[in-house]
């Protein structure tokens, strides 16, 4: 499989968003009547069950305890990032300040020296304390170095999921200067679920799914700040990553009778590309960008990706995404934009209805086509006006 690039190399073609769609089923549903609930397994045999299957990306500019409630209270998750601002500083107000205020020349520099004050052991346990306490879900993550000792201080402090989260997440990571995470140990010793993340290859997600994880997140370098593709030359195409990935979960789940859900994790900003994510193979989807632009996001209308605080070599940059709205109009409506990203929930259910998708697992089989130029064909005036389908 692949094509020649050269004497002795192939490669393979790769598929993202905006090279496919979604063929419209024989049969169409109601929208009102479709399923899009979403489980994660639990240890001890139950599951832990949303009524959307949207997460929203651990990331300093997009989740903090209010926003978190607030997506609890509407069915979905917030992801608090254990190693950011909000467990640094007990009153985070004033960084995030001067993050979003700094000049674009400055400000790299500005969020490498924020990130420098030590992570605080008794912020954890507050921040997933007030999670509890509003009677919302409390998920956190860390990078696996912290995993051990933070994911202790969580599961004691109340948290409901913890996800182990890096550039790229392999179960067979080769060090000398600092202890690798035993991942199966860690699931084993987690009385919670542990997601891990970020993966793109079937092989990989197999042996992550072998260490008894409850969820892999499919993703490296997709997302909106995100720009490991540039500095780091990797990836994989976000269809391409989620179709592999899928059929490594049903391969495992072939083999074991085990169900672990794949999450796609970035590079979706609309809903066409949330519709297409769970089409492709994924059970939910974790949201960055989208929901940086809602009222309640702590980065007042600016996004900055996890890696960008890196001492010697930041992957992430800030970008300006603007307040278009609050979490409500984002996940549900009514939408006041014509671009897509608002009313993602809503997306969901009718591309689910017209698809004849009662439920996510039926969503994954829809028919999928190569189709570069589907978000530009017949589109020549609004992409003049840079309108609707035009924006960028």
């Amino acid at each position: 499989m692949g094509m020649w690039i050269g004497r002795n190399r192939k490669a393979r073609v790769t598929y993202g968003f905006d090279e496919i769609a979604l063929v419209p089923g024989e049969v169409t549903i109601n929208p009102a009547e479709v399923d899009t609930s979403f489980q994660i397994p639990k240890p001890d045999g139950s599951a832990i069950k949303l009524t959307i299957p949207i997460f929203a990306s651990a990331m300093d500019g997009v989740t903090d305890v209010k926003f978190c409630i607030e997506m609890g209270r509407l069915g979905g998750l917030g992801v608090i990032n254990l190693e950011g601002i909000q467990t640094r500083y007990d009153d985070p107000a004033e960084v995030l300040d001067n993050i979003t205020k700094a000049d674009k020349e400055q400000v790299t520099e500005l969020i490498q020296k924020a990130y420098l004050e030590p992570i605080k052991p008794k912020l954890i346990s507050k921040r997933i304390k007030e999670l509890k306490k509003a009677g919302v879900l409390a998920a956190v993550s860390s990078i696996p170095q912290k995993a051990e000792e933070f994911g202790r201080i969580a599961q004691d402090a109340g948290a409901d999921l913890f996800i182990v989260q890096s550039t790229v997440s392999t179960v067979r990571h080769i060090s000398t200067q600092y202890k690798s995470l035993p991942l199966a140990a860690f699931c084993k010793e987690m009385k919670i679920p542990v997601l891990i993340g970020n993966a793109v290859t079937y092989k990989v997600t197999i042996e992550l799914m072998e260490c008894g994880v409850a969820g892999v997140l499919v993703g490296v370098g997709p997302g909106a700040a995100c720009t490991s593709r540039g500095v780091l030359g990797l990836g994989v195409p976000q269809v391409t990553a989620t179709v592999d990935c899928a059929a490594a979960r049903d391969y495992f789940h072939k083999q074991t009778g085990k169900y672990v859900p794949i999450i796609t994790d970035g590079g979706m900003s609309k809903g066409g590309d949330v519709c297409k994510a769970l089409a492709c193979g994924s059970d939910a989807v974790m949201v960055g960008s989208a929901f940086a632009r809602a009222k309640e996001a702590p980065g007042r209308g600016n996004h900055w990706g996890m890696a960008t605080p890196h001492a010697n070599l930041p992957r992430g940059t800030r970008i300006k995404v603007g307040v278009t709205g609050s979490l409500q109009q984002i996940l549900f409506g009514p939408a006041t934009v014509d671009d897509g990203s608002q009313n993602l929930v809503g997306a969901i259910t009718t591309c689910m209805g017209n698809v004849g998708a009662a439920n996510i697992r039926e969503f994954q089989e829809t028919e999928i086509i190569i189709a570069p130029s589907i978000k530009t064909e017949g589109k020549l005036f609004q992409t003049v006006q840079s309108v609707g389908m035009g924006t960028r």
